[in-house]
């Protein structure tokens, strides 16, 4: 048996993170309630605003803190648009796949960079540990792609969580930066932000090398019996 490349419209979908339930209903209401004016495309334009909107708040916050504001609200920005427009498409029918698959997470990397690169660009992580969690997040990411290209399966969490926990978290983390300012830290040249942020990139660097094992493993055994 060979496991052949599969096509976007043949995906299976896997989110198993804690908000999946309480999110696909949300959805579900939101999609309903809809107007007409409102298209899956626009939507997608409107979570890459929501991007530009945390990479502003963040740069912005080395003139005043009050900035992370936008920040915040750029998360629930980028969240509605990004996890509105497929979901629009799939409840009106009006799915492409091919081009939905592409342009969305296209779309999902360059926010992710603008994402990290502004924390990065902030006085409160410095740029070389932002970078440290961009390559954890796009390398997971990487994985879920090629997974979902040999055996047909879109991952979409990790150890129960997704992007909307990862966002949550990020709104907190910006929520604890206005509290405690950009003051020295108790770790020489790096903040508890750092070590913080680091930790959080070096899990996603360890899972990646995980569920490639993983994976490589499950693919061996199957393409081992043909």
């Amino acid at each position: 048996m060979t496991i052949q490349p599969k096509s976007p419209q043949s995906l299976s979908r896997i989110q198993q993170n804690w908000l999946a339930a309480n999110e696909r209903r949300l959805l579900d209401w939101l999609c309903r309630h809809m107007p007409r004016w409102v298209t899956p495309d626009r939507l997608t334009a409107t979570g890459m605003v929501g991007a530009v909107m945390i990479f502003a708040g963040y740069v912005g916050s080395n003139l005043a803190s009050s900035w992370l504001l936008l920040a915040i609200g750029g998360y629930v920005v980028q969240w509605f648009g990004d996890s509105m427009d497929g979901s629009l498409a799939r409840y009106r029918r009006i799915e492409r796949p091919s081009y939905g698959y592409f342009i969305d997470h296209s779309c999902d990397g360059l926010a992710t960079l603008l994402i990290l690169a502004g924390i990065g660009l902030s006085p409160f992580v410095t740029m070389d540990v932002a970078l440290i969690a961009l390559a954890g997040y796009l390398l997971l990411s990487i994985h879920a792609y090629l997974s979902a290209r040999v055996l047909g399966e879109f991952k979409l969490s990790y150890l129960s969580a997704g992007p909307t926990e990862l966002r949550i978290m990020l709104i907190a983390l910006t929520i604890m930066m206005m509290a405690l300012g950009a003051g020295p830290g108790l770790f020489g040249r790096w903040s508890g932000f750092d070590i913080f942020v680091g930790s959080v990139g070096s899990i996603l660097i360890l899972l990646f090398i995980g569920q490639t094992l993983v994976t490589g493993r499950r693919l061996a055994r199957v393409e081992g019996g043909a």
